[in-house]
């Protein structure tokens, strides 16, 4: 199965050209895209005949789906009420996803600001613990918990925290977003030396069965040192900002492997990610 494509929500030509959210499976696959990633970033606010119809046109244009869960969870916060509510909005997440028939729910990982790094990795594993176990129980077991590798540096989700996180249950994903830990280290990506050691770190911590379907983020991303992460860069953003998704694609094409690629580019996110798709087919 090769890698697939798509955009996190809509563009601003899409924004600019089409009234609904309903139009888009159609409009990704005319561009030659075959997946999208609808946002719930600011709260889960999905009627059942938004889900009914995005699911029935997604189907229509062979467009896979998955779905951001709200940016305010906190699995690692130090109020438990915190971390209680985390678990009710990926409950949420996971029903709206449903709903969509979307497969995947990327889960952001939290802060790490107050405590160490090493305590707030054990309030999160216990927080996704708990909310799996619930949404197993609420009939949501076939959602894939796929959380993200994150941008800034007192953020909990470097690269080995989030493959912690995922050893925790089997069907966990990694939502590893290469711009955000590029950002975090301060443009340590330098090409595909550094590509092959994110790849190889992941099988080795899980496997290469679910190494082969990681979810990804993928966009360039302005950084400042100490901090990490300042905004979201398009492709055509000439600042020195990488990283440059050429030496991705060529390794996920020589290994085979089929990660589903969400391109969070400000604004252009969908002809970025064809331009991604494009170079994946072209090595492939």
């Amino acid at each position: 199965m090769p890698a697939r494509f798509g955009p996190a929500g809509n563009s601003e030509y899409f924004g600019a050209n089409y009234k609904s959210t309903i139009k888009a499976p159609g409009y990704l696959e005319k561009m030659g895209l075959d997946h999208y990633e609808y946002q719930c970033g600011r709260g889960v606010k999905v009627s059942d005949k938004t889900a009914i119809s995005l699911r029935e046109k997604a189907a229509q244009h062979n467009i896979t789906l998955s779905l951001h869960a709200p940016y305010f969870i906190s699995l690692s916060s130090i109020e438990p009420e915190k971390r209680d509510n985390s678990i009710n909005y990926i409950l949420q997440s996971c029903d709206a996803a449903k709903r969509l028939g979307a497969q995947r729910i990327v889960i952001h990982s939290g802060s790490c600001a107050k405590i160490s790094r090493e305590e707030a990795l054990e309030l999160a594993k216990d927080t996704i613990t708990r909310a799996r176990k619930a949404a197993v129980e609420q009939g949501f077991e076939d959602i894939v918990f796929c959380p993200e590798t994150m941008g800034k540096v007192n953020q909990l989700g470097n690269l080995h925290e989030v493959l912690e996180l995922c050893k925790l249950d089997d069907t966990f994903l990694p939502c590893i977003d290469f711009g955000h830990l590029n950002a975090r280290e301060f443009g340590y990506i330098k090409g595909k030396a550094e590509y092959e050691s994110i790849i190889n770190e992941i099988e080795n911590a899980i496997g290469s069965d679910r190494a082969k379907v990681f979810h990804s983020h993928f966009s360039k991303i302005m950084f400042t040192d100490p901090g990490g992460e300042k905004k979201h860069l398009t492709f055509d953003d000439n600042q020195g900002y990488g990283p440059d998704y050429e030496p991705l694609m060529e390794i996920v094409a020589k290994k085979g492997l089929s990660p589903i690629f969400v391109c969070e580019s400000a604004g252009t996110q969908d002809k970025d990610a064809l331009t991604m798709k494009k170079y994946y087919l072209s090595v492939k």
